[in-house]
Protein backbone atom coordinates (compact mmCIF):
# COMPACT_ATOMS: atom_id res chain seq x y z
CA UNK A 1 0.00 0.00 0.00
CA UNK A 2 0.80 3.60 -1.23
CA UNK A 3 1.21 6.17 1.58
CA UNK A 4 -1.87 8.90 2.79
CA UNK A 5 -2.92 10.63 -0.18
CA UNK A 6 -2.89 14.42 0.00
CA UNK A 7 -5.89 16.54 -0.61
CA UNK A 8 -4.87 17.51 -4.21
CA UNK A 9 -4.00 13.94 -4.92
CA UNK A 10 -7.20 12.27 -3.52
CA UNK A 11 -9.16 14.87 -5.45
CA UNK A 12 -7.31 13.97 -9.08
CA UNK A 13 -7.92 10.39 -8.05
CA UNK A 14 -11.68 10.61 -6.94
CA UNK A 15 -12.12 12.85 -10.14
CA UNK A 16 -11.00 10.30 -12.58
CA UNK A 17 -12.66 7.43 -11.01
CA UNK A 18 -15.67 9.02 -10.03
CA UNK A 19 -17.78 7.81 -12.50
CA UNK A 20 -16.98 4.31 -12.31
CA UNK A 21 -17.79 4.36 -8.48
CA UNK A 22 -21.29 5.86 -9.27
CA UNK A 23 -21.89 3.40 -11.59
CA UNK A 24 -21.06 0.21 -9.74
CA UNK A 25 -22.74 1.78 -6.76
CA UNK A 26 -25.80 2.49 -8.31
CA UNK A 27 -25.71 -1.13 -10.39
CA UNK A 28 -25.55 -2.80 -6.49
CA UNK A 29 -27.77 -0.37 -4.75
CA UNK A 30 -30.41 0.05 -7.64
CA UNK A 31 -31.26 3.52 -5.79
CA UNK A 32 -29.42 6.79 -7.02
CA UNK A 33 -29.66 8.96 -3.57
CA UNK A 34 -28.10 5.47 -1.90
CA UNK A 35 -24.98 5.84 -4.79
CA UNK A 36 -24.34 8.88 -4.33
CA UNK A 37 -23.79 8.47 -0.14
CA UNK A 38 -21.76 5.63 -1.02
CA UNK A 39 -19.61 8.01 -3.69
CA UNK A 40 -19.18 10.46 -0.69
CA UNK A 41 -17.90 7.30 1.16
CA UNK A 42 -15.48 6.23 -0.68
CA UNK A 43 -14.43 9.92 -1.14
CA UNK A 44 -13.97 10.08 2.81
CA UNK A 45 -11.95 6.96 2.55
CA UNK A 46 -9.58 7.95 -0.27
CA UNK A 47 -8.81 10.98 1.98
CA UNK A 48 -8.15 9.03 5.31
CA UNK A 49 -6.91 5.70 4.25
CA UNK A 50 -3.78 4.76 2.21
CA UNK A 51 -4.23 3.92 -1.27
CA UNK A 52 -1.85 1.93 -3.90
CA UNK A 53 0.28 4.03 -5.88
CA UNK A 54 -0.01 1.91 -9.33
CA UNK A 55 -3.22 2.91 -10.74
CA UNK A 56 -4.25 -0.12 -11.95
CA UNK A 57 -4.12 -1.51 -7.79
CA UNK A 58 -5.90 1.53 -7.61
CA UNK A 59 -8.79 1.10 -9.29
CA UNK A 60 -9.08 -2.17 -8.46
CA UNK A 61 -9.08 -1.66 -4.56
CA UNK A 62 -11.69 1.43 -5.51
CA UNK A 63 -14.04 -1.09 -6.41
CA UNK A 64 -13.47 -3.27 -3.52
CA UNK A 65 -13.92 -0.29 -1.12
CA UNK A 66 -17.09 0.61 -3.30
CA UNK A 67 -18.52 -3.12 -2.86
CA UNK A 68 -17.74 -3.28 0.50
CA UNK A 69 -19.21 -0.07 1.12
CA UNK A 70 -22.71 -1.01 -0.92
CA UNK A 71 -22.84 -4.19 1.13
CA UNK A 72 -22.61 -2.27 4.46
CA UNK A 73 -25.34 0.27 3.45
CA UNK A 74 -27.25 -3.23 2.25
CA UNK A 75 -27.02 -4.71 5.47
CA UNK A 76 -27.38 -1.86 7.57
CA UNK A 77 -30.75 -1.79 10.24
CA UNK A 78 -31.87 1.07 8.73
CA UNK A 79 -31.52 -0.02 5.15
CA UNK A 80 -33.44 -3.31 6.47
CA UNK A 81 -36.18 -1.36 8.33
CA UNK A 82 -37.72 1.17 5.95
CA UNK A 83 -40.04 1.63 3.65
CA UNK A 84 -39.38 2.99 0.17
CA UNK A 85 -41.82 4.16 -2.48
CA UNK A 86 -39.87 0.84 -4.95
CA UNK A 87 -42.62 -0.97 -2.14
CA UNK A 88 -45.44 0.64 -4.31
CA UNK A 89 -43.77 -0.14 -7.51
CA UNK A 90 -47.13 -2.64 -8.14
CA UNK A 91 -50.07 0.44 -8.30
CA UNK A 92 -48.51 1.76 -11.37
CA UNK A 93 -49.02 -0.27 -14.79
CA UNK A 94 -46.93 -2.68 -15.27
CA UNK A 95 -44.46 -2.65 -17.92
CA UNK A 96 -41.82 -5.33 -19.69
CA UNK A 97 -38.83 -5.50 -17.75
CA UNK A 98 -35.66 -4.93 -20.16
CA UNK A 99 -32.50 -5.95 -19.99
CA UNK A 100 -30.99 -4.06 -16.82
CA UNK A 101 -34.33 -3.92 -15.25
CA UNK A 102 -33.19 -8.18 -15.18
CA UNK A 103 -29.49 -7.81 -14.45
CA UNK A 104 -31.14 -5.87 -11.18
CA UNK A 105 -33.12 -9.35 -10.37
CA UNK A 106 -29.35 -11.07 -10.04
CA UNK A 107 -27.98 -12.07 -6.84
CA UNK A 108 -25.30 -9.40 -5.93
CA UNK A 109 -22.60 -11.66 -6.91
CA UNK A 110 -24.14 -12.28 -10.30
CA UNK A 111 -24.57 -8.82 -11.00
CA UNK A 112 -21.16 -7.73 -9.44
CA UNK A 113 -19.41 -10.52 -11.94
CA UNK A 114 -21.48 -8.97 -15.17
CA UNK A 115 -21.26 -5.76 -14.21
CA UNK A 116 -16.61 -5.81 -14.09
CA UNK A 117 -16.85 -8.51 -17.16
CA UNK A 118 -19.02 -6.56 -19.26
CA UNK A 119 -19.16 -2.76 -17.85
CA UNK A 120 -15.29 -2.46 -16.91
CA UNK A 121 -14.09 -5.24 -19.24
CA UNK A 122 -12.15 -6.94 -16.41
CA UNK A 123 -11.05 -10.79 -17.63
CA UNK A 124 -12.30 -13.46 -15.10
CA UNK A 125 -9.16 -13.68 -13.80
CA UNK A 126 -8.96 -10.06 -12.78
CA UNK A 127 -12.34 -10.10 -11.57
CA UNK A 128 -11.50 -13.26 -9.49
CA UNK A 129 -8.80 -11.13 -7.85
CA UNK A 130 -10.79 -8.44 -7.12
CA UNK A 131 -13.60 -10.28 -5.47
CA UNK A 132 -11.47 -12.23 -4.09
CA UNK A 133 -13.10 -15.58 -5.87
CA UNK A 134 -11.87 -18.86 -7.32
CA UNK A 135 -11.31 -18.06 -10.95
CA UNK A 136 -13.74 -21.26 -11.56
CA UNK A 137 -16.30 -19.72 -9.35
CA UNK A 138 -15.95 -15.96 -11.29
CA UNK A 139 -16.35 -18.42 -14.22
CA UNK A 140 -19.58 -21.04 -13.29
CA UNK A 141 -20.71 -17.40 -11.55
CA UNK A 142 -20.56 -15.43 -15.16
CA UNK A 143 -22.37 -18.88 -17.29
CA UNK A 144 -24.96 -19.11 -14.27
CA UNK A 145 -25.61 -15.27 -14.64
CA UNK A 146 -26.27 -15.52 -18.66
CA UNK A 147 -28.00 -18.66 -18.52
CA UNK A 148 -30.45 -16.71 -15.85
CA UNK A 149 -31.06 -13.74 -18.45
CA UNK A 150 -31.16 -15.54 -21.47
CA UNK A 151 -33.73 -17.66 -19.61
CA UNK A 152 -35.26 -14.54 -18.53
CA UNK A 153 -35.07 -12.86 -21.74
CA UNK A 154 -36.86 -15.32 -24.11
CA UNK A 155 -40.09 -16.07 -21.34
CA UNK A 156 -39.83 -12.32 -21.73
CA UNK A 157 -39.58 -12.69 -25.45
CA UNK A 158 -36.89 -10.06 -25.52
CA UNK A 159 -34.33 -12.27 -26.99
CA UNK A 160 -34.27 -14.96 -29.80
Amino acid sequence: MGQKTDIGAAEAIFRQHADMIYRLALHNLQNPADAEDILQEVCLVLLTKHIPEDEEHRKRWLIRVTINKCRNLSRSYWRRNRESLDDYQHLQAPQPPGVMEELEELSESYRNIIYLYYYEEYTVSEIAEILKMNINTVKSGLRRAREKLRETLIKEGEAP
